[in-house]
């Protein structure tokens, strides 16, 4: 393989490793927010100890997010020079809108919310966590707003040499998928976290440990899963008929669909053959596809024919992920619908077979954001900025052995960093919340004596973690 492609797999392994931490850190910091407010509204000890439990993974999630996150950047100079030069005044600032707007804030206050609760009224606690929540939010903002103008590029133009220059900001952050890619990805973020409480808390129950803490947050993360799960699909609507719009290349190739026409029908399963320029072994249903692409029984749609075979993504790499992706938010969907069922029969804490469905289903919702963003990023080639710039001259003119060699690198590395992980996040699992404190005034949140020096005992700051 040459460099680029060598590049193009090395970028794509980084990435979606770092793409992890940023999903499960939003999640976590807005449950971790939702839960220092009801502790401090409650004075309920169950809701600090959810709190301080999850600000202990959340913590592990934002190292490892910090830490692959800057690899990146120095990846992109080193292997993606091309691109460098041609989109660094567009990217560029946004990058740095990023860091001092969103990065600075989530970490000036993470400290305090990591390290000073119990030190601090609840109130400032709260506080913090409200910001980390909030900065991990503004983050994903800037940096999706810089992907979806690679997407459906606006506001800028190139030059002769290829360079782009802006001409609009406004278009350039809020181009045409931005809102759409943003909530969908923010969505997914939330669902996941969902998922990931739902399923520590159903192996706590399974393992009859930490059971009111278990129980309390099973509940708040399926109450959430029912919401977000159809919400997603909805947002989901959205998005695809935005690409229908704007890259109707990448929505042939999620379909499957080589020509143009009419009551096109959803394609369940198939094999895309790209030089026959057909499927094989097809199993479809009829009219579907133009119903929830075009909202129409008969809707037209553009298929991969209408595209000069050149500029066409890797159509089969583009439909199996879309697929996986469906199909785990159908999942996520139905476990959610299950568990609405389970409490109306006053069964969620003891279906056990519930429980380890929840467990299993712990790490799906991160197999679909990395099934979605491969239908992103690869249903967007063979050009990183669409239609304007192809991959093939964004890269650097480096060594295939040279790529290579990085590339194991960070294989070894990356694996090493993951099992780290795993160790650490599974035995906070196993020793699940911190036990409360003695002598904890429990009460309405503005009772005077709640903010008081002797509010919270010394035995509850220095609580160890059990």
């Amino acid at each position: 393989m040459d460099a680029a492609i060598l590049s193009r797999l090395q970028f794509a392994f980084t990435i979606g490793y770092h793409i992890l931490w940023p999903t499960l850190t939003i999640g976590l910091a807005a449950f971790v927010a939702w839960s220092s407010m009801l502790w401090w509204w409650t004075g309920r000890p169950v809701y600090r100890d959810l709190m301080r439990f999850w600000m202990q993974l959340f913590a592990l999630g934002f190292g490892m997010g910090v830490i692959t996150g800057v690899v990146m950047s120095y990846e992109i100079g080193t292997n993606w020079a091309g691109f460098s030069r041609a989109v660094g005044n567009v990217l560029g600032p946004l990058f740095m809108y990023e860091a001092a707007t969103a990065f600075f804030l989530e970490s000036g206050f993470v400290g305090i919310m990591l390290f000073a609760e119990g030190r601090v009224s609840r109130g400032l606690h709260l506080f913090a966590c409200v910001m980390v929540a909030l900065g991990s939010l503004i983050s994903a903002s800037w940096i999706l707003a810089a992907n979806s103008w690679m997407q459906t590029p606006a506001g800028a133009v190139a030059d002769a040499d290829g360079i782009f220059h802006v001409v609009s900001w406004w278009n350039v952050v809020f181009n045409p998928s931005f809102p759409f890619r943003f909530m969908h990805m923010v969505c997914a973020s939330f669902l996941t976290g969902a998922f990931v409480v739902a399923g520590v808390s159903a192996f706590q129950l399974l393992r009859g440990s930490f059971v009111d803490t278990s129980r309390i947050g099973l509940s708040m993360a399926m109450w959430a899963a029912l919401l977000l799960a159809p919400l997603q699909i909805a947002l989901g609507d959205r998005q695809g008929l935005n690409t229908a719009q704007y890259q109707p290349a990448k929505l042939a190739a999620m379909e499957g669909l080589w020509d143009t026409e009419h009551d096109v029908p959803a394609t369940l399963f198939a094999w895309p053959d790209m030089a026959a320029e057909k499927n094989l072994y097809e199993i479809s249903v009829p009219h579907l596809a133009s119903l929830y692409l075009t909202h129409s029984w008969d809707g037209e749609v553009q298929g991969l024919k209408a595209t000069p075979p050149e500029n066409r993504p890797y159509v089969p790499l583009v439909f199996f992920a879309f697929r996986i992706m469906v199909g785990i938010g159908m999942l996520l969907l139905g476990l959610a619908i299950t568990s609405a069922v389970l409490r109306w029969r006053g069964r969620l804490y003891d279906a056990r077979w519930f429980h380890y469905a929840a467990v299993a289903a712990t790490p799906l919702g991160f197999l679909a954001v990395l099934a979605g963003w491969t239908v992103t990023e690869t249903g967007r080639q063979p050009f990183v900025v669409y239609g304007l710039l192809r991959t093939a001259d964004a890269a650097s003119p480096v060594s295939p052995g040279a790529v290579t060699a990085s590339l194991i690198g960070f294989l070894l590395v990356y694996a090493i960093l993951f099992i780290s992980f795993l160790w650490f996040a599974g035995r906070l699992a196993f020793r699940g919340s911190i036990a409360m404190g003695a002598g904890e005034i429990v009460g309405h949140p503005w009772h005077p004596r709640l903010h008081s020096a002797g509010a919270v005992s010394a035995a509850t700051v220095a609580a160890p973690a059990e």
